[in-house]
């Protein structure tokens, strides 16, 4: 495994542990379609919501949530179709979320969750 993989397994740990403590129910995990993969979807009340977890150990970068382009958003839609052609669930409303974790060494992860971003 990768340093960077695993930032990133952390980072999804770290978010779906937020949602859940915040009352959502995750239901599928690094869900894998066609096109790439959904981190996390989860249940938000009568909302289905797709997920995006980026996580950085820096903003040297920039903040992570900055690295969800137009382009990614896109990609993200069409996987949520995917999914949902796979698993018919009703839902409200259907969303693509951000959870933007920031590790900088030891303590407890900054966790900024965006909602409705796509």
């Amino acid at each position: 495994m990768r340093a960077k993989d695993g930032v990133g397994a952390y980072g999804e740990r770290v978010a779906a542990r937020a949602l859940q403590e915040a009352g959502f129910e995750i239901l599928a995990r690094n869900w894998r379609g066609s096109r790439g993969e959904l981190d996390l979807v989860a249940r938000d009340g009568g909302s289905l919501v797709a997920v995006e977890v980026k996580t950085r150990s820096s903003t040297r970068c920039g903040h992570p949530a900055e690295a969800v382009t137009r382009d990614k958003l896109a990609r993200l839609r069409r996987l949520v179709a995917e999914w949902l052609a796979e698993h018919p669930v009703h839902a409200d409303e259907v969303r693509i979320d951000v959870v933007a974790v920031l590790r900088r060494g030891s303590g407890r992860a900054e966790v900024e969750h965006l909602r409705g971003v796509g």
